[in-house]
């Protein structure tokens, strides 16, 4: 069926404000101001309530950590610390758990306008080795684009690493799955829902080994590389301290800057470095509300875009944000660059932008992020009528300043998944009472 989007409150493109024709799909015709459709529609969706924009997508995740939210003990303290508290308490999660813990990081997305999402999962515990295929089978239940990066750590402790011994795996292993992931799930193309990148974790938590034998896979295969990077002045010391040189260099010695490499952060890269990733073509999640918790600092955003860098948005795991919300992202992306570098900063529309055009190209997907012909049909639809919002002038500028918070509607690939603020056949009361039972039994796993 070919669906006219008719007349949006806001947010299309100047010349498209008679809204959008979706068909196959994909956006098939850019409406004028007060025209009709050229192309036959078989059904129209008033729109003047909403404003529509292309579906938000999330660049940095870790889905499995909703279950350690405001977690006691990892509350108030830094990166590293933080992860040492945790680690041992991931560990323990069963496949049931981890199963209801990606579920509701993906619903509460959805919710929140974000049509595709990036997650990064680097804890295979005994039990938990289909953990990437638990989460493919979710995103397809659900019907939210992904792609989801086989993450790893084989540096631990005893080595010289961060994380304890029991939390890694042996290059061979990681080499092997990655393999396995990317002939069972991997689509590539304009319109693909599942795609796989490789993760290796971060500098403090993978040997040298790992990093250049991913990136050597990642180019016989055909995918997109992903690893933390810079995040905090911690991890330079390490890598200063470790290898003798700063985290990028390192990297680049590896095969790690290029344009298949989107790194999670980026706060602490000097200008120099910024130029190099530039002119390579590398991306950067940034993910201000995590940065600003674990007070890592602020990502210099308008420095990597003038470098050259893309920049897309990521909430990050659920237990550094403690929540898993596109829209407050995009809100958290305009404040934090104006309170670290002033009005200048940003205008209202750059987090927008960074959510949508700028975390397409991290991912490599050309075919995302834009309100054009050919474009996949992945759209979020956001109304205006709450308290917050009374009284508001521009919308589009509302939309961000004002807090939106949830999507009323929301399409991916031409199918609507959310309506009228729910996603259809989902009982979200069961699913956060049994999300709810996880963490409490994880919790008490650590004492039993």
């Amino acid at each position: 069926m070919n669906l006219w989007i008719k007349a949006p409150l806001a947010g299309m493109p100047v010349g498209a404000e008679g809204g959008i024709v979706v068909a196959h799909g994909r956006i098939a015709e850019l409406v004028p101001d007060g025209g009709r459709p050229s192309l036959a529609v078989d059904e129209v969706f008033e729109a003047g309530g909403h404003v529509v924009l292309p579906g938000l997508i999330n660049t940095h995740h870790h889905f499995y950590q909703t279950l350690t939210r405001a977690f006691p003990g990892a509350v108030d303290r830094k990166l590293f610390d933080w992860l040492i508290e945790l680690y041992p308490v991931w560990a323990k999660i069963t496949p049931r758990q981890f199963r209801v813990a990606c579920r509701l990081a993906m619903v509460e997305l959805l919710l929140s306008g974000c049509t595709t999402a990036a997650d990064h999962h680097y804890l295979f515990p005994p039990g938990l080795e289909d953990a990437i295929d638990i989460q493919m089978e979710e995103a397809e239940r659900l019907g939210l684009r992904v792609v989801l990066c086989r993450g790893s750590m084989d540096l631990s402790v005893e080595e010289g690493g961060l994380p304890p011994k029991h939390v890694t795996q042996s290059l061979d292993v990681i080499l092997a799955d990655g393999e396995r992931l990317a002939k069972r799930w991997h689509q590539s193309g304009p319109g693909a829902m599942r795609q796989l990148a490789l993760a290796p974790c971060s500098p403090f938590s993978v040997t040298g080994d790992l990093m250049r034998e991913s990136a050597k896979q990642a180019e016989v295969l055909d995918l997109r590389l992903h690893t933390h990077l810079a995040e905090t002045e911690d991890e330079n010391a390490f890598c200063t301290e470790t290898f003798g040189l700063r985290p990028l260099d390192y990297l680049e010695n590896l095969g790690w800057v290029n344009d298949r490499v989107w790194f999670a952060h980026g706060i602490h890269f000097n200008k120099d470095e910024m130029r190099r990733m530039g002119r390579a073509g590398c991306c950067v999640a940034h993910c201000p509300s995590s940065n600003m918790i674990l007070g890592s600092g602020i990502c210099p955003v308008g420095e990597l875009e003038a470098a050259g860098v893309g920049v897309g948005l990521g909430v990050d795991g659920s237990a550094s944000n403690d929540a898993s919300n596109m829209a407050q992202e995009v809100r958290q992306a305009l404040f934090v660059a104006r309170a670290g570098r002033g009005i200048e900063a940003a205008t209202h529309l750059d987090p927008i932008r960074w959510a949508t055009e700028g975390s397409a190209r991290c991912l490599g997907r050309d075919d995302l992020g834009r309100i054009e012909i050919g474009k996949e049909a992945d759209l979020a639809f956001f109304r205006l009528d709450e308290p917050r919002f009374s009284g508001a002038g521009n919308p589009l500028a509302a939309l961000v300043t004002c807090g939106a918070h949830q999507a009323d509607r929301v399409m991916v690939a031409g199918k609507w998944r959310v309506l009228n603020g729910a996603i259809p056949g989902l009982d979200l009361a069961e699913l956060v009472a049994a999300h709810q039972d996880a963490a409490r039994a994880l919790r008490e796993s650590l004492t039993g």
